[in-house]
């Protein structure tokens, strides 16, 4: 049985087998590993995952390939739901160690997909994901540079990043407009600074970066005077772009402090 993508489910399935293997590679499954793919498409990856001999399992939004993957691996966990309402408590009962997320994602649910994860952080040994480069670009962008922002914070507030591939579109069927690239984050078992309020950081940088021209006083206004940025030793003429992570969770954690 031979499965066409679908534009509603954002499928672009990976077919070139180098890079194929060279994601497995990257991955380096064994069998002590506790695996979940996420959106294994026609099961290109799942085959060379399940050889390694760890215990894996499956998220499929699309119940067609649902019934392709079950014929292909009758010995797979394969759960038939929506990632983003996924209970990860499913997979702790399974089994006492960390979990490993691998998965080639839909662009289109990407961004929210990170941040649902990194709630639950603990849980997971590392996220390998092919991702748009434009994403994976923001993930790992440093301060004062132009990819910079609340998606970099975040991502480096609770993990380390590291990008490991750059995908070309022809590597994909169909291929894409846009080229991809493959990312490895391994949450932290601490932040280096600890938010108060992980609400108020993110609605901090929300704020921030929508006002991304503006000097750091002007945008973060609504939350902190000149004097509040001058006593947290942050330079009132600095751009929401210029400051670091843990700048922000600072400001976040003195905003938690004095609020009446």
């Amino acid at each position: 049985m031979t499965m066409r993508a679908r534009k509603r489910f954002g499928q672009n399935f990976l077919t070139d087998q180098n890079v194929i293997e060279q994601v497995v590679a990257a991955i380096n499954p064994i069998p002590s590993d506790h695996i979940l793919e996420i959106g294994p498409g026609r099961g290109e990856i799942t085959g060379l995952l399940q050889r390694s001999g760890c215990h894996l399992e499956l998220v499929e939004i699309d119940r067609d390939l649902v019934k392709l993957l079950e014929v292909k691996y009758p010995d797979v966990t394969i759960y038939a739901e929506d990632i983003l309402k996924f209970d990860f408590s499913n997979l702790t009962s399974a089994s006492s160690s960390p979990i490993r997320i691998v998965g080639n994602l839909p662009y289109n649910i990407s961004t929210p997909l990170l941040f649902r994860l990194f709630q639950h952080h603990e849980l997971f040994e590392d996220l390998i994901f092919m991702l748009q480069l434009e994403v994976v670009d923001r993930i790992i962008a440093e301060p004062s540079n132009k990819n910079y922002g609340r998606l970099s914070i975040m991502s480096q507030y609770y993990c380390e990043a590291e990008k490991l591939l750059d995908v070309p579109p022809g590597a994909f069927t169909p291929s894409p407009k846009v080229n991809s690239a493959l990312v490895r984050l391994r949450p932290r078992k601490e932040p280096i600074i600890k938010a108060k309020d992980i609400g108020l950081l993110q609605q901090l940088l929300i704020t921030a970066f929508s006002k991304r021209r503006k000097t750091i006083r002007n945008a973060l206004r609504s939350y902190l005077g000149e004097e509040d940025l001058e006593y947290l030793n942050i330079d009132i003429r600095l751009r929401p772009e210029n400051l670091t992570p843990e700048d922000y969770v600072r400001c976040a954690n003195y905003v938690t402090d004095n609020q009446s």
